[in-house]
């Protein structure tokens, strides 16, 4: 993998973390949870998403060793408490 193939790649990885887990939030608020919200966590901006290990540690040393690249970000903050129906809500 050259230098661009990895920026590009890279870029897209961090990309699909951070709206996985912004979609993970506005379901949440969609049943009735602001939670995240509240805590900053509905942003595109990386930074609050960021996990040392899962964003940057792991998927370096996969791509270095020729691992499978896999990452993850912080869990987005949910109170199942604040859900309308938090049984049925959660699953979504």
């Amino acid at each position: 993998m050259d230098l661009r193939e990895a920026l590009i790649f890279f870029g897209c990885l961090v990309t699909a973390i951070i709206l996985h887990e912004i979609s993970h939030g506005v379901v949440a608020l969609w049943f009735g949870d602001d939670t995240a919200k509240r805590a900053g966590r509905l942003t595109l901006n990386p930074v609050p998403h960021i996990d040392p290990v899962g964003s940057i540690i792991l998927p370096a040393f996969g791509a270095l060793t020729g691992l499978p690249v896999i990452g993850f970000a912080k869990p987005v903050p949910v109170n199942p408490s604040r859900l309308r129906r938090p049984r049925r809500d959660m699953l979504f």
